[in-house]
């Protein structure tokens, strides 16, 4: 990840007296941040006094503490700057645990201030009293306790370093309302206090040469790409090594548009609902190219199974991560730009040194294979019943109209998997969404980050009804502070995701899913008027534009509607049946070779595994 660019921004200032609070904005000021989103309460208020005064530092106050840390989420994932949250002391704090969490899930740099009970009432169960650090130390990067006034210009410097450098993370400020209170002097730049971090960028020689040879040797290989190539914005190298070496490429749920969809290398996604092609390629791969990647459950499947003729190269940012799932044959620890910048270097070296008919990088035969796979088993789906609205053709024709240039957020779900297929992905940073914790409600407050930060690009929230009951109070943030996103509900009337568990693996027992009716409910679908919420009406008051949409016949028209609107919020409530699948399925713990392109049919690869 590349530094916060703005860090340090002001020339060297003299010391000036002033408060811990006003010291805590100017630090922001001074490493360059934009962008708060938070709300005042207590234990935090003397930072918004002096708050107000900022010309640097736009605070948009949300509606609840989780939407603050999401819209960070999504405002550093979409510009590659650090999101900043603030909250107060108490219940302010642990609502940004969820959030929190996500960020460190994904790899996001993030930074929570959050207000502290006064230093001498710590530890005494004072009114609105939590260990925020203890209870966030295994889900940040890093955090402070900060007591001291004096301290708060080098601990924000250090957590804005923290967050942005190495393998990005949220790191979490806790500042004690009496540090706020107290006279200081306010001193810029200051000196970072960080001995022990040192992350590693340069990757080792060695590995990199070694790894050149085992592509130009091998058969079968795959570039298997993680979200650390767009935390490192290597994508430009990224698509020069894949062209180079004529490798086919699979991209992450996490690094969907750093390898432009369109491209003839790409095979898609990989994982639980992934491609056909990406699927069997890694496991049927002689060599799996890992970059930025951490080989996690949903993409491996059962770990014991995955990709078993395999050599590992595997390149990460996090030496923690090389070795943790699957042993590498090559690890190579370092920035993601910096390995295959070296990488491209290596290649032609090895490319060069080839000798007239050596079969180097030949991969002929297994590009015969891997398109007989991809036109076999295509990412599609069955239409909708007669008169109704198919899901995956209203996310696909979002996309169609929509174009590649927008950001797209996405809720957790089936909702999520439908747009990582149908949308088209050919840039960096227009995909968000929840991979690593699958929180649902992430798609409106990110989706409101991300316009913050890119207010000249257009956003769209794809969500569910069940994931926008969670957080969609955030539309009167955006409404109230000029960020006009636009929200496609994908409306079933159920939790989609676990329905399709229910109807899979419990005999249509369909539990507690079904979103719109009490329990004595039937599971078939209630008629129009018995809705609730009625997302119209519910959009309606917050100050957004609604629509909605049930027939077939009138999907272009609501869409190019909704995007000829840009004065506010714009939220379509898309009626679609509540029987679509996601599909091809690897069911949990199951093995990949077990994929399922629709229900009840296993793909025949046949018996040759070498």
């Amino acid at each position: 990840m590349t530094e916060q660019a703005a860090t340090p921004v002001p020339p060297h200032s003299g010391p000036e007296p002033m408060t811990g609070a006003q010291s805590l904005i100017r630090s922001l000021e001074a490493v360059g941040a934009e962008t708060v989103f938070g709300i005042p309460g207590g234990a935090i208020l003397p930072a918004y006094d002096p708050l107000m005064d900022s010309v640097k530092v736009r605070h948009i106050l949300v509606r609840h503490e989780q939407g603050a840390g999401h819209a960070a989420t999504g405002y550093a994932q979409a510009t590659g700057r650090v999101g900043v949250c603030m909250a107060t002391s108490g219940p302010g704090a642990t609502n940004l645990v969820t959030p929190l969490a996500d960020a460190y899930m994904d790899s996001v740099p993030v930074v929570a201030i959050t207000g502290q009970v006064s230093s001498k009432a710590i530890g005494t169960d004072a009114f609105q009293e939590a260990d925020i650090c203890g209870i966030t130390m295994p889900i940040t990067k890093h955090n402070f306790l900060v007591t001291d006034a004096a301290e708060i210009p080098r601990v924000i410097a250090e957590a804005f370093h923290i967050a942005s450098t190495g393998r990005p993370g949220p790191v979490l400020v806790d500042i004690s309302k009496d540090a706020l209170q107290a006279r200081t002097i306010f001193r810029w730049p200051v000196e970072q206090q960080l001995p022990g971090y040192r992350p590693v960028t340069k990757p080792h020689a060695k590995q990199i040469r070694e790894a050149a040879r085992m592509l130009a040797s091998s058969k079968r290989p795959v570039l298997y790409v993680g979200g650390g190539v767009l935390k490192a914005q290597a994508t430009a190298e990224l698509r020069i090594l894949a062209e180079l070496t004529g490798a086919p490429v699979v991209t992450t749920l996490m690094a969907l548009g750093a390898f432009p969809d369109s491209h003839d290398q790409h095979l898609g996604m990989p994982g639980m609902h992934g491609s056909v092609a990406a699927v069997t390629a890694l496991q049927k791969a002689d060599l799996l190219f890992a970059l930025g990647t951490r080989f996690d459950d949903r993409v491996t499947g059962r770990l014991d199974t995955f990709a078993p003729f395999a050599k590992i190269v595997h390149a990460d940012i996090d030496p923690a991560e090389i070795g943790k799932n699957r042993t590498a044959d090559v690890p190579i620890v370092g920035d993601a730009r910096e390995i295959i910048a070296d990488l491209i270097v290596a290649v032609q070296q090895e490319q060069a040194a080839a000798k007239e008919g050596e079969p180097r990088f030949d991969y002929d035969a297994w590009w015969e294979q891997l398109n007989a796979w991809r036109k076999t088993y295509p990412v599609g789906y069955d239409p909708a019943p007669e008169g109704m609205l198919s899901p995956q053709q209203v996310i696909e024709r979002i996309g169609q109209k929509v174009g590649s240039d927008a950001i797209y957020a996405a809720g957790v779900g089936q909702h999520q998997m439908w747009a990582s297929q149908f949308i088209n992905f050919e840039k960096p940073a227009t995909w968000l969404n929840s991979g690593g914790a699958g929180t649902m409600g992430y798609a409106v407050p990110a989706a409101m980050g991300a316009k913050a930060g890119c207010p000249d690009t257009e956003v769209w929230a794809i969500d569910g009804d069940g994931c926008f009951q969670m957080t969609n109070q955030e539309l009167v943030t955006c409404a109230l502070n000029g960020l006009p996103i636009k929200v496609a509900i994908i409306n079933n009337g159920s939790l989609g995701m676990v329905r399709q568990w229910q109807t899979l693996f419990y005999n249509e027992r369909y539990s507690n899913t079904v979103l719109h009716a009490g329990p004595e409910h039937d599971g078939k679908g209630p008629a129009a008027g018995t809705r609730l919420p009625d997302f119209v009406k519910l959009s309606e008051a917050m100050g957004c534009h609604a629509l909605r949409c049930e027939r077939p016949e009138d999907l272009d028209a609501v869409i190019e509607k909704a995007m000829e609107l840009n004065d506010a919020p714009v939220v379509i409530d898309f009626i679609v049946h509540q029987d679509a699948m996601v599909w091809p399925m690897v069911a949990a713990g199951t093995s990949n070779d077990e994929i399922l392109a629709a229900r009840d049919v296993r793909p025949d690869f046949g018996d040759e595994n070498d």
